[in-house]
């Protein structure tokens, strides 16, 4: 039962670091375009490219989460003897 456990911690730190990069990545890019909201025409092209990769990195946010996901539901049934 610990392995499933250490999965289980591994897992959950690994979410962890996951949504906290994409939180300081999202405070990172708004703090840039804060910075550059006086420029005309490069506030713009920030904002938007900010937005793009913002969705960008949300998709890969939940896709990563989702594999750590099945990797956990694979060691559960693999420790209990689960047969889904």
């Amino acid at each position: 039962m610990s392995e499933y456990r250490d999965v289980q911690s591994a897992v959950r730190t690994e979410k962890f670091r996951i949504w906290l990069a994409w939180l300081a990545g999202g405070i990172g890019g708004a703090i840039i375009c804060n910075a550059l909201r006086d420029i005309e025409y490069v506030n713009s092209a920030t904002q938007i490219l900010w937005a793009i990769l913002g969705i960008l990195a949300t998709i890969t946010a939940v896709r990563m989460t989702n594999a750590l996901n099945r990797r956990a539901n694979a060691a559960r049934r693999e420790v209990l003897g689960d047969d889904m």
